[in-house]
């Protein structure tokens, strides 16, 4: 089962937000509940990127790569990026998939491969 990533729609002005937020940043007059689910494209362009090498005890790695891509909707996200020699402007692939496992519990996040 592929998983997705989801962006909130304004039902008032059509504004994408993600992540969510509680009133539409466009024009501020719907309540939290008057968004729509969309889908996100996974596709986007590595703005920017950044190394962590001192983590906390509990990842199993000893360095972890994020980035903020831009998807082809315009829309910004924030995920892991797991390249061996990334650089600004490549275009990317994002996929949804288990980013941190700390004991029964799973966390998902999105990891963007190169294209």
């Amino acid at each position: 089962m592929e998983m997705n990533l989801y962006g909130y729609k304004c039902k008032k002005c059509g504004q994408l937000h993600y992540p969510y937020r509680m009133v539409c940043k466009k024009c501020k007059r719907n309540a939290h509940n008057e968004f729509d689910l969309v889908p996100l494209p996974k596709n986007g362009k590595l703005l920017t990127f950044t190394h962590l090498y001192t983590l906390p005890a509990d990842f199993e790695v000893a360095k972890l790569t994020l980035g903020i891509v831009e998807l082809e909707n315009g829309i910004r996200v924030t995920g892991q990026v797991s390249i061996q020699n990334p650089h600004m402007g490549m275009q990317v692939k994002g996929k949804i998939e288990a980013v941190r496992q700390e004991g029964y519990d799973t966390n998902y996040g999105i990891v963007f491969y190169e294209v």
